[in-house]
């Protein structure tokens, strides 16, 4: 399988702004995205469409839900675009709640049936970042949990597979190294990893808090990080990379800063509003993104799907041209990335038969 494209359905405007999934997938199609992962928000915007309704405070009917995702495979095989996976399944592992671990474990079983309606067998889990109190420190038991979900997903027909991805704000799985040996305990061949440039570099070389942009020794700390990955990591538990980078800041995120969340760590509130796709210097992007993205696909030797997971700002603008400006500045990068990784498809040699006349 070649490295094929897909970008996150929220990565082309946010719902809430107006941009409906109908018009993300048009510019999709327009510029050559083979496939994409579906944001739950997107489903659920589907949902209501569908419906008009408002969903309560107890969330939208299932069978709402089931009929969105009907609509969404249909939409997506009229435009030639595969659906990588229904994400994000968040804050499940390491729930101190037990209660809510069960009913999270209930919504996941719906789930299921909502990826069989998508024709998706991936389901992406990020690691937690509730707020310290709520997420257990004990490793075992966020194996635990996880272990639970692997196990139901290979009991599920067709099987289920989890896509598990550190986030460089996460509580207690914030490195790829973390996530690596919780996917090594796990120990279930449906329980993979997300690889993604962004979070790599947003937690070992970028402190959006400070001045410089960058963590102490921040160089270093990438080499060695590559290093470990390309000889630790088995390239077939990775189910898919996501590649992007992300602006350095005029000012530290801090108190009084634009971005600034009291209730968020300083790495969420600026991936929230800072992503930018590969390539983009002009705009601001800093991180080391073509190194890691070189560990993926020559390291590691990765091939498969190339995810382009957007989060910015201009995402929540309300023009009726973002979709399509973000599909086309997510296809250039990719150009880009093809180019500077190799990965463009040599031409096959042509035989050319002489035939002798007659």
């Amino acid at each position: 399988m070649p490295c094929k494209l897909a970008i996150t359905s929220m990565s082309l405007g946010r719902c809430y702004a107006g941009h409906n999934l109908e018009t993300k997938l048009d510019a999709a199609q327009k510029y050559g995205y083979k496939g994409i992962e579906l944001f739950f928000e997107d489903l659920a915007d589907v949902a209501e469409e569908l419906s008009g309704m408002k969903p309560s405070p107890i969330g939208l009917p299932k069978w709402l839900q089931i009929a969105a995702a009907t609509q969404i495979y249909r939409m997506c095989q009229q435009r030639g675009i595969e659906i990588l996976c229904l994400q994000p399944f968040s804050h499940y592992d390491g729930l101190l709640d037990r209660d809510e671990h069960k009913r999270r474990l209930e919504q996941l079983e719906f789930w299921f049936r909502l990826a069989n309606e998508l024709r998706t067998d991936i389901i992406q889990i990020p690691a937690s970042f509730l707020p310290a109190p709520q997420v257990s420190e004990d490793l075992e038991v966020i194996v635990a949990d996880l272990r639970k979900v692997a196990d139901m997903g290979l009991r599920a027909n067709p099987p289920i597979r989890f896509a598990y991805e550190s986030l460089c704000w996460s509580t207690r799985v914030d490195t790829w190294e973390r996530c690596w040996e919780v996917v090594q305990l796990v120990d279930r061949p449906n329980f993979g990893m997300c690889l993604d440039t962004f979070n790599i570099a947003g937690r070992i070389y970028a402190d959006p808090a400070v001045a410089s942009g960058c963590t102490k020794n921040a160089e270093q700390a990438v080499s060695e990080s590559i290093a470990r990955l390309v000889t630790q990591v088995d390239v077939k538990k990775v189910f898919y990379v996501q590649v992007v980078d992300a602006e350095r800041l005029d000012a530290p995120l801090v108190p009084g800063h634009p971005f600034y969340n009291a209730e968020q760590p300083a790495r969420m509130s600026w991936s929230r509003n800072c992503r930018l796709f590969y390539g983009e210097h002009d705009r601001g992007g800093y991180l080391p993104i073509k190194e890691i993205a070189s560990a993926f696909f020559h390291g590691l030797g990765f091939v498969g799907w190339v995810s382009l997971e957007l989060f910015n700002r201009r995402m929540a603008d309300l023009g009726p041209e973002v979709p399509e400006e973000l599909a086309r500045r997510g296809a250039a990068s990719w150009a880009k990335l093809r180019k500077d990784m190799g990965l463009v498809e040599k031409p096959k040699h042509r035989v050319e038969r002489v035939f002798a006349s007659l």
